[in-house]
């Protein structure tokens, strides 16, 4: 499994408003702060909204902030808000899309390393790594 550059850019983004909390931070701000092109940034934030990740705020005073608390907000979160399920091969996602399946010797293989994936990308939560980046040292 690769993160795609969206999905990297989706990470920053959720660690760069982790570092302000209770803060409605603009588009423009994160996007400076993260080194995304602003246009990307907020197609992303779009992604993190409809998945309850970030919240949207209009008007002049506008723009995005956590919509919970970083230590509820895992990377396995993110990426599957970005990039969808998280699996090393089709057949791990569901094994009707592989009419070998059944008969597979490796199937269980995906099975396992795509639940061992995700269990350490679920324990992992944003609030983790916060202190450690006090100085933005992980989104950038």
């Amino acid at each position: 499994m690769q993160i795609t550059r969206e999905t990297d850019y989706a990470i920053r983004c959720v660690c760069y408003l982790a570092q302000r909390p209770a803060e409605i931070v603009p588009v423009e701000e994160i996007s400076n702060g993260t080194a995304v092109p602003r246009d990307f940034m907020a197609k992303i934030l779009q992604k993190l909204g409809r998945a309850s990740i970030v919240r949207s705020h209009r008007g002049a005073n506008g723009g995005f902030e956590l919509a919970r608390r970083p230590s509820v907000i895992s990377f396995l979160d993110v990426i599957e808000a970005v990039q969808g399920p998280v699996a090393m091969n089709i057949c791990a996602l569901d094994k009707r899309l592989c009419s070998r399946s059944d008969s597979c010797i490796v199937h269980p293989v995906w099975i396992d390393v795509r639940e061992q994936v995700r269990k350490v990308l679920a324990k992992n939560s944003f609030a983790k790594f916060i202190s450690k980046s006090k100085n933005g040292g992980l989104v950038r």
